[in-house]
């Protein structure tokens, strides 16, 4: 793979600075936490939900981050986009325990099926994509993209699908335009989104 076109703080100028800006907004914590508070009011009436959609998100989502920020605020990780497969180990593991954490709590407190689904399913991709990522720099932007895309698709209709697909589709784009990944990586974290997603829904999950 090349090198990725941010990489050096000097190339962050115009449509890359721009495209990595984007890159960083639209991240896979973001795509979860908003697909995690979609998902809670829509099971649920609104502050109720609003309230598991928030347990959910302190677990599966802020927790990793902070310890995505705390390895790259000691220098344990050289960036964000952690281009090197090395520095995603520890990421993918407080991913796979803070999800587990997030599963229980929603299980043991009788919590929206849907989101305890959204919290299997993270589970199972962090764990691809952790055993994966020993051999091969998967797009975790792709598979995030194209897992929140088809959720939404099947819980709120076609319709909503539409309109997001093109995000979905840009996202990857993004990551190709600077270079952080090839188009095999992300074509393979677009199939293990959407595999994973299928399967759980073959399995009774993210039903309306």
């Amino acid at each position: 793979m090349r090198v990725p076109r941010d990489t050096h703080k000097a190339d962050r100028v115009g449509s890359v600075r721009l495209a990595r800006h984007l890159s960083n907004i639209i991240s896979p914590p973001t795509m979860f936490a908003a697909t995690g508070f979609a998902l809670g009011v829509y099971e649920r009436p609104f502050w109720p939900g609003v309230g598991w959609a928030v347990l959910y998100g302190l677990f599966s989502v802020l927790s990793p981050m902070f310890v995505v920020l705390f390895l790259l605020r000691t220098g344990r990780i050289g960036e964000l986009h952690m281009s090197a497969t090395n520095e995603r180990h520890i990421p993918y593991l407080s991913g796979l325990i803070s999800g587990g954490a997030a599963y229980a709590l929603l299980a043991l407190m009788d919590g929206p099926q849907l989101l305890r689904c959204l919290a299997i399913m993270n589970l199972i991709t962090l764990g691809a994509l952790g055993l994966i990522n020993t051999r091969w720099l998967i797009s975790i932007h792709a598979t995030a993209a194209a897992a929140t895309w088809l959720i939404a698709s099947l819980v709120f209709g076609w319709g909503v699908g539409l309109v997001l697909l093109p995000v979905a589709v840009f996202i990857c784009y993004i990551r190709l335009f600077l270079q952080r990944h090839t188009p095999a990586q992300v074509l393979a974290g677009v199939a293990l989104g959407l595999s994973v997603v299928l399967i759980l829904r073959a399995l009774g999950c993210f039903v309306a």
